[in-house]
C-alpha cells in the first residue's frame, strides 16, 4: 500500500476518499507527517488561542490524532476539550493520548451532533479548512455550536483561502453581526525539515483566523 501524504490528502475529493486516506494514514501520521514535515501549524493555532483568552470548554475541529490539543496542554490550557473528526480511525489515535472529554465523529459541514456539554465558548481548528476538506461552509455549523463570546482560532490553507471565497464568508459573517474583532495572522505551515521531506508544499502558509462570536 502507499503510503498517504499531503499531495494525496490536497487532492482529496468527497467524504468517500476523506475516510479512506485517513483510515490508512492514522496509525503513521503523527510520525510521517507531522514529524517529518515539521509540522508547526497546531502550535500557532494554540498560541494565538491562548493569547486571545480562550477558555473552555473546547471543541477541537478537525482534530485528527490530536496534534493541537496537544499543544494547548503544552502551553499550560487546563480547560476541558471535545474532539471532532470526520475519521473515526484518527478519533481512535486520539483518544488514546487522553487529551479529551469527549470524541465526536461527524461532518462539520452539517448540524453537529454535539454533546449536553456545547454551546462552546472556544473553536479552534488546525490543517482542517485546506485544500481538498473544508471550505468556509463549515463556518455556520461551529458558529452554531458555540456560546456568545465564544474565541474562535481557525487555520486556513492560504491558497485555498484564494480559492474558496473565505474573505468574503467572513466579512459577511461580520457585516451581519454574528462574529466580532475579526483578525487574520500569516503564520507559516512547516519548518526547515520540510524543504528536503516535500519541497513543493514546504513554503506553504496559513491564515489563523481570530474571531469572537458575537
Amino acid at each position: 500500500m502507499t503510503q498517504p501524504d499531503l499531495s494525496a490528502a490536497y487532492g482529496l475529493s468527497g467524504p468517500d476518499a476523506t475516510l479512506k486516506l485517513y483510515r490508512d494514514w492514522a496509525k503513521t501520521y503523527d510520525e510521517s507527517f507531522a514529524g517529518a514535515m515539521d509540522y508547526r501549524l497546531p502550535a500557532h493555532v494554540a498560541r494565538a488561542f491562548v493569547a486571545a483568552g480562550g477558555a473552555g470548554p473546547v471543541l477541537d475541529v478537525g482534530a485528527g490524532t490530536g496534534l493541537l490539543a496537544e499543544r494547548l496542554r503544552e502551553m499550560g490550557f487546563q480547560g476541558e476539550i471535545d474532539a471532532l473528526d470526520l475519521s473515526a480511525e484518527m478519533l481512535a489515535e486520539a483518544g488514546e493520548k487522553q487529551l479529551y472529554r469527549h470524541l465526536i465523529a461527524a461532518d462539520v459541514t452539517k448540524p453537529l451532533p454535539l454533546p449536553d456539554a456545547a454551546p462552546y465558548r472556544g473553536i479552534v481548528s488546525s490543517g482542517t479548512f485546506t485544500n481538498g476538506h473544508v471550505g468556509p461552509e463549515g463556518l455556520p455549523p461551529l458558529i452554531a455550536a458555540a456560546a456568545p463570546g465564544a474565541v474562535f482560532a481557525l487555520s486556513v490553507n492560504r491558497k485555498h483561502w484564494a480559492g474558496t471565497g473565505f474573505e468574503a464568508a467572513l466579512r459577511e459573517l461580520a457585516d451581519s453581526g454574528a462574529i466580532r474583532d475579526l483578525q487574520v495572522i500569516d503564520v507559516e505551515i512547516y519548518g526547515k525539515a520540510a524543504a528536503e521531506r516535500d519541497p513543493g508544499h514546504a513554503g506553504d502558509l496559513a491564515a489563523i483566523v481570530l474571531f469572537h462570536k458575537a
